[in-house]
């Protein structure tokens, strides 16, 4: 895939570390020929950030808070001052406070919810809506980051799987909106990874071994091909692919019970 992207140029959203799944994506499409911009929250990130964006060639990041517009309008003045088009942005953002990551979902608090779907589903459109300008004179690939847990019950991702579930659908809604310019959306759905984000789910632990030892391809997934999925969505291969929600599990997701071992 060394240069499926060759010529592309794009913006990674949600880089918390070197095992996050933005930073498998950013990997994946830099190898395949991608020139990248990337965007963080806060000084903590931002250090976080600077050498891994430095090691892909990259010297665009920018502090972007997405429940400000005014922040958002910023990154992306910027973006365009930088780029006037762009063929792809990836969204990995998704938020929802710790303590509601545990226990029963009927005890989530209404802040909670509010928040949770403000930063992990609406961001997605407010961010589509300001990378459409970049896209309109030539197409491009807009996707995001979801988990089975959008239309399965999986214990303690409570109100989480709610914004999933919102963020999906809004993917197959922004695909038919945009799709007449060339614009395309999709989704990826990982199985549980060891990531930052997903630590913070009570049982992350029990719930990645249970995926391991019984998807089909008895693996969870990794960031490389996640990040192989990501290209091959942003790449030409892709221009007939949009409003998708694509598994990367392992084949968990087609499971109706655990291996017979494991019952």
């Amino acid at each position: 895939m060394s240069d499926l992207l060759a010529g592309k140029r794009g913006l990674i959203m949600g880089v918390a570390n070197d095992r996050s799944i933005a930073w498998g994506i950013a990997k994946a499409m830099h190898a395949a020929g991608a020139e990248l911009a990337f965007t963080y929250q806060g000084e903590a990130f931002g250090k976080r950030l600077e050498p891994l964006a430095a090691s892909v060639g990259s010297d665009f990041m920018v502090d972007v808070d997405v429940t400000d517009d005014a922040s958002l309008d910023g990154a992306f003045n910027e973006l365009g001052a930088r780029w006037p088009t762009i063929d792809f942005v990836v969204h990995a953002i998704a938020f929802s406070d710790k303590s509601e990551l545990t226990g029963r979902f009927l005890n989530t608090s209404r802040a909670n919810f509010k928040n949770t779907m403000d930063i992990s589903a609406y961001s997605f459109i407010d961010v589509a809506r300001r990378a459409h300008p970049l896209m309109v004179e030539n197409g491009g690939t807009l996707m995001t980051l979801t988990y089975q847990g959008s239309n399965r019950v999986v214990p303690n991702y409570n109100v989480m799987g709610v914004a999933k579930a919102a963020l999906e659908s809004a993917t197959r809604y922004l695909a038919n909106d945009l799709g007449p310019e060339g614009i395309r959306v999709n989704a990826i759905s990982p199985g549980p990874m060891k990531t930052l984000a997903g630590a913070a789910i009570g049982g992350a632990r029990k719930t990645y071994k249970h995926t391991d030892l019984n998807a089909p391809l008895r693996s969870n997934a990794t960031l490389e091909a996640v990040g192989g999925t990501a290209v091959y969505l942003a790449s030409d291969a892709g221009a007939c692919t949009t409003g998708e929600i694509i598994r990367v599990d392992g084949g968990f997701h087609v499971l109706g019970m655990p291996q017979a071992e494991y019952l």
